[in-house]
């Protein structure tokens, strides 16, 4: 069974390791390929994030450093490991028996300003972005904006740019407007890599049932957050916590249009069972025990996200 998680932040935590933190291949961190290959088959998104507060005008230099971890990683371990840059690539990886890779960018300041940027990031294989990072940017207005203003015109014009290339734009992290905006202005299928349900959770991160339906209409996919805070506001959850917020959003937005995007290494608690990649089986075995389907299953493990990348990663 394929399983694609669409976030994870294992890179960065490598990078900001050093030597003395292991590789991508094997470390102490929620993930690593050795791990992502003992229950393949997989895809994994690895994002490349720069805090915007703490490195403002250096976020791009950092964002290709921690690109750089990922393509070390493919030149060291090629035999299990590939950086795709389309639905063939994954496929090809998948079927030799490698973890395949998709590069994505959290938070759009690395672009300063610039389409050429973004153009330039797709040629070094990022095929995801997500617009802003919790605040206001040059794109758009985040999450933690309250009552944000949405899209700018640049911003307007990377999602077009993004639809153009063949990137998916990420809509996790932004504040509702800024959401509605991208609604109104993308010609392709979203996707809120790392996202849970409102009405579950109260939390400016996750989406309420009304941006649920809208990415339904959009052909887009959520991915369940595994956060505790993301699950139930406390620090402390279970695997029963994250079927309550699949069970939710399958019932606004239908089984088509959820996945998972467990945020590892992006966030410092997990739920019980879920302390790192290689238990995302556990979740598959509580929900037949609770009678969902096998296909129902598959679809949530990686094919919805899966139908998602055929249509933009051509």
């Amino acid at each position: 069974m394929l399983i694609i998680d669409a976030h994870c932040d294992t890179a960065l935590s490598v990078y900001k390791g050093g030597e003395d933190g292991g590789d991508l291949y094997e470390n102490s961190c929620h993930l690593d390929i050795k791990r992502l290959v003992s229950t393949g088959p997989r895809v994994q998104f690895f994002a490349a994030f720069a805090h915007p507060q703490e490195y403002r005008n250096d976020t791009l230099s950092r964002v290709l450093s921690i690109l750089d971890v990922v393509y070390e990683a493919q030149e060291k371990y090629p035999d299990e490991f590939a950086v795709c840059k389309s639905a063939d690539d994954i496929d090809k990886a998948v079927s030799c028996g490698k973890t395949a890779a998709v590069l994505s960018v959290e938070g759009g300041e690395c672009l300063n300003g610039e389409l050429s940027v973004l153009r330039q990031l797709y040629r070094l294989g990022v095929r995801s972005m997500l617009l802003a990072w919790n605040y206001r940017n040059l794109l758009a207005d985040g999450a933690e904006e309250g009552g944000g203003a949405g899209l700018t015109g640049f911003g307007k014009r990377v999602v077009a740019e993004m639809n153009r290339l063949g990137m998916i734009v990420d809509v996790s992290h932004l504040c509702e407007a800024s959401f509605d905006d991208v609604m109104s202005v993308t010609a392709k299928p979203v996707i809120a890599s790392h996202s849970n349900a409102m009405a579950v959770c109260r939390n400016c991160r996750n989406l309420t049932d009304r941006q649920l339906t809208d990415i339904k209409t959009n052909g887009g996919v959520v991915g369940i957050n595994f956060y505790p805070y993301f699950l139930n506001n406390t620090e402390k959850a279970d695997i029963d916590d994250v079927i309550r917020h699949i069970e939710h959003i399958c019932s606004v937005a239908g089984e088509d249009h959820i996945g998972i995007g467990a945020d590892f290494d992006g966030i410092e608690c997990t739920p019980s069972g879920l302390e790192g990649t290689e238990r995302i089986p556990a979740l598959f075995e509580r929900l037949l025990q609770l009678n969902y389907s096998e296909t129902f299953i598959e679809k949530f493990a990686g094919l919805n996200f899966m139908r998602v990348i055929r249509q933009i990663m051509v």
